[in-house]
């Protein structure tokens, strides 16, 4: 599967492709399967590029590169 070249968007409409086709019920119980593995690898891909993204949300990286959890109270600018 060529997951690393598809994006989230792109993997996220395949995934409800594959469930809308495994909810008619109407599939061969061998593309079923088929289907469902596909579904499972796009699943996990979306979630490691969820957790990626969050990863860097609750991340800053400062001036020097170095990395710094991300507190909401600190640096807000009230003139903004």
């Amino acid at each position: 599967m060529e997951k690393e070249s598809i994006r989230f968007e792109e993997a996220m409409l395949k995934l409800e492709e594959i469930v809308q086709k495994l909810e008619t019920g109407d599939v061969p119980l061998e593309d079923a399967i088929s289907l469902y593995k596909k579904g499972m690898e796009l699943s996990a891909f979306c979630h490691g590029k969820l957790q990626d993204a969050e990863k860097q949300l609750i991340s800053i990286i400062d001036e020097e590169g170095n990395k710094t959890p991300f507190d909401p109270t600190k640096g807000v600018d009230s003139n903004a």
